[in-house]
């Protein structure tokens, strides 16, 4: 049952309800908690589809006991046309209200690299989350860089895709000690832990409209 006060505040939102978009490739657990807090009630955006490039991807699943639409659309065959997959990806996310201005996708382990017509077409409404705090360790294996350098802090950030790699305004961050025995392995779960505290926050700023872009430092108002 809602409480009087979240029934309130989608009564008064009703007219400017963000949708979101999923975009996944495996687990997708950043996926998970996402849907999970919106379950909550604790943020104001609707879950509108989760869609997989994998017909594998254990995230459909998840997403379809959560109650979100989802839908596959495999990339094979698609190796060099990333505009013309992008171009379908796209036209499902408008089919169900995800579009440039009334919506926000979220890559939750997307492992496919969106072209800048993508981008273009929900400029400054496509996050991602990175597993090193960023701009240190961009692109794979963050975790692994982190260590190899002698990092003393490694982290995790939330930030908006533009057309470079992982290098989008951020939006939120989170640190994590690097121990003296840190693996990759051991690393990355410490860090995913923090990853799924973020996400959630990242998408409620953008949802409750408290993020304005100044050039390209993120301010997140009060």
């Amino acid at each position: 049952m809602l409480t009087n006060k979240y029934f309130i505040l989608m009564t008064c939102q009703k007219q400017s309800l963000q949708n979101l978009g999923i975009l996944i490739s495996g687990r997708g657990s950043n996926m998970e908690s996402i849907l999970k807090t919106i379950k909550k009630q604790k943020i104001p955006i609707k879950p509108s589809i989760v869609i997989s490039n994998k017909a594998n991807a254990k995230g459909l699943k998840i997403a379809q006991k959560l109650g979100v639409k989802t839908l596959l659309i495999d990339s094979k065959g698609y190796k060099n046309k990333r505009v013309e997959y992008d171009k379908r990806i796209i036209h499902e996310l408008e089919k169900n209200g995800v579009t440039s201005k009334n919506g926000l996708v979220c890559l939750a382990g997307f492992m496919r690299v969106i072209s800048p017509y993508f981008i273009k077409k929900y400029k400054n409404r496509i996050l991602n989350i990175h597993p090193a705090l960023l701009p240190s360790y961009p692109g794979l294996n963050a975790q692994e860089q982190a260590i190899q350098n002698g990092a003393k802090f490694s982290g995790c950030t939330v930030h908006f895709v533009d057309e470079g790699v992982d290098s989008g305004p951020i939006i939120i961050q989170s640190v994590v000690k690097v121990r003296n025995n840190d693996t990759e392995q051991t690393l990355s779960k410490r860090i995913l832990v923090k990853e799924h505290k973020i996400y959630p926050e990242a998408v409620n700023l953008f949802a409750r409209k408290k993020i304005r872009l100044s050039g390209r430092r993120v301010m997140i108002l009060d």
